[in-house]
């Protein structure tokens, strides 16, 4: 069946708009993960940069390693989840990227989550940027003299001035000894209270290093919104290593909690106006090779297949992998008979219906013509002389019922006729023609005439009438139960025992008082 001329227009139109909401969308995303709007020339352009990034629900191998990342100590991790700690004593866990940052503005955003069963917790949760990684140590499960930043989420308080839970930033350059006693708030180059433990949602942290100054945003976990987020605090002036590595640390001492890390998304920054870096660029000329010689290796190894294949199966050599599939017209030409078949047994079962009520018609005509003769014979002359004109028009019009209902059962056999002219024509042919969209045409105007025909039917068929001439005879009045004369003598008979009861009460009691 060749495909209509306005069919083609509509799926050309669909094919057009898709495109252009593909790429209004992929604007509009790439907008909003810049960070601002169009408004504000001075925002820098976001990139998702994979190779230091992780999240579910496919975070690990098969093997339970992370890609990109290597995890140590304690670190548990999951399809869905890293787990750097769990609630047990004196647990510390780390996971780092494999690969070294190379660009110098980038944006974090850490999901997580800290939860334990007691009132307090402890120690925390540490998220690195460092020239080396710090696989272990004392300092949140991370080593100590690093050179770079640390954003602690510390849980447990040290010092005893109730400042915890609270985030701290505090940084190095590879000569500084942690303050464990203080917290670290001798050291700290900015800080602020978030309670982060026990929420309903994950908490998100968004770290900005842009133009040497550092953002931290937290959301809070109250709220299933992910761009909720409030000011932690901010450093202008900071100077951190330009190359690095990123970690996730988290470590237990006497009270445990199990620190969950859901996600680790990072995004390169570029300042407005400057030529994004191209991503050819960012490969070595070593991996490029190696990627180059294993799609070689694997080209070799799929041209062996082929030619196996093609020994084995030597009938299949040479055939068009395009006959293998349905194509657009096969796929209307199966629609349109599945939609036939439908009509097809629509058409059958009103059919059938129809049948059902010409028996009826004809048990109620042979009802009325049973009674006629019936009161022809025994009824009284006046009674039949006046019946005979209604059961007349009653008779005429179950005749008339009949014809129609007659006339609708010819016009349904000569649809189900030529809706099987039609899918015999198309299952010989396999291709529609003029005549079958004349048949379709046909069948569609002869239905709605057999609809409007049934209209008009019900319209004009009264009710059942075999209920309409057999009526029950009234029924006689039903004389009252109670005469006049019985009530009044039932109502002097209550008064005399009325009194007597009266009287022998007050003889009862006056005898009764002689004894007192």
């Amino acid at each position: 069946m060749a495909v209509p001329i306005g069919k083609r227009l509509v799926a050309k139109s669909y094919l057009l708009i898709s495109v252009l909401f593909i790429t209004l969308k992929s604007i509009g995303c790439d907008n909003i993960a810049s960070g601002a709007s169009t408004s504000d020339p001075e925002a820098p352009h976001r990139r998702f940069e994979y190779k230091y990034s992780f999240k579910g629900p496919h975070l690990s191998l098969t093997d339970g390693s992370i890609p990109f990342w290597i995890h140590s100590g304690n670190a548990i991790p999951s399809a869905d989840q890293v787990r750097i700690t769990p609630s047990l004593r004196s647990q510390k866990g780390s996971v780092w990227s494999k690969n070294m940052v190379l660009f110098e503005s980038w944006e974090a955003v850490v999901t997580f989550r800290v939860s334990g069963r007691g009132r307090m917790g402890a120690d925390g949760l540490g998220i690195w940027f460092t020239s080396q990684q710090g696989l272990d140590g004392p300092v949140y499960g991370a080593a100590d003299k690093w050179n770079g930043i640390g954003i602690f989420f510390d849980s447990f308080d040290n010092d005893g001035k109730k400042n915890n839970p609270a985030i701290v930033v505090v940084g190095n350059n590879g000569k500084l000894v942690y303050d464990h006693q203080n917290d670290g708030t001798t050291q700290a180059l900015g800080t602020c209270l978030r309670d982060f433990r026990n929420k309903p949602y994950p908490i998100r942290a968004k770290i900005t290093y842009y133009k040497k100054s550092l953002t931290v945003m937290i959301n809070n976990g109250f709220t299933p919104d992910k761009d909720d987020y409030e000011f932690c605090t901010k450093m202008d002036n900071i100077v951190i290593p330009k190359e690095g590595f990123f970690g996730i640390s988290a470590a237990t001492g006497g009270l445990a909690d199990d620190h969950d890390v859901l996600s680790f998304l990072l995004f390169r920054l570029t300042e407005p106006g400057q030529q994004k870096p191209p991503a050819e660029a960012e490969i070595p000329k070593e991996e490029k090779d190696k990627y180059q010689e294993e799609f070689e290796n694997f080209q070799q190894d799929l041209d062996k297949k082929k030619e196996e294949f093609q020994k084995e199966h030597p009938d299949v050599l040479g055939e068009p992998i395009e006959e293998q599939y349905e194509s657009v017209n096969d796929r209307e030409i199966r629609q349109v008979f599945e939609g036939q078949n439908r009509i097809h047994l629509e058409i059958k079962q009103l059919h059938r219906q129809l049948a059902m009520i010409l028996d009826e018609q004809r048990r109620y005509v042979s009802v009325i013509t049973d009674e006629v003769a019936k009161k022809g014979i025994n009824a009284e002359s006046g009674q039949a002389d006046a019946g005979s004109p209604q059961m007349s028009s009653v008779i005429a019009t179950q005749q008339e019922v009949l014809k129609n209902l007659n006339d609708l059962r010819l016009s349904f056999q000569e649809s189900l006729k030529q809706v099987g002219s039609v899918q015999h024509q198309g299952n010989a042919a396999g291709l529609g023609t003029y005549e079958t969209v004349q048949h379709f045409n046909e069948i569609k105007e002869h239905l709605h005439s057999v609809k409007r025909d049934v209209d008009h039917l019900v319209q004009r068929s009264p009710p059942n009438p075999a209920e309409k001439m057999l009526k029950c005879p009234d029924f006689p009045p039903i004389p009252p139960c109670l005469s006049t004369l019985h009530f009044v003598v039932f109502v002097v008979i209550q008064s005399v025992l009325f009194f007597c009861y009266i009287m022998y009460k007050s003889q009862q009691e006056a005898a009764a008082k002689k004894f007192f």
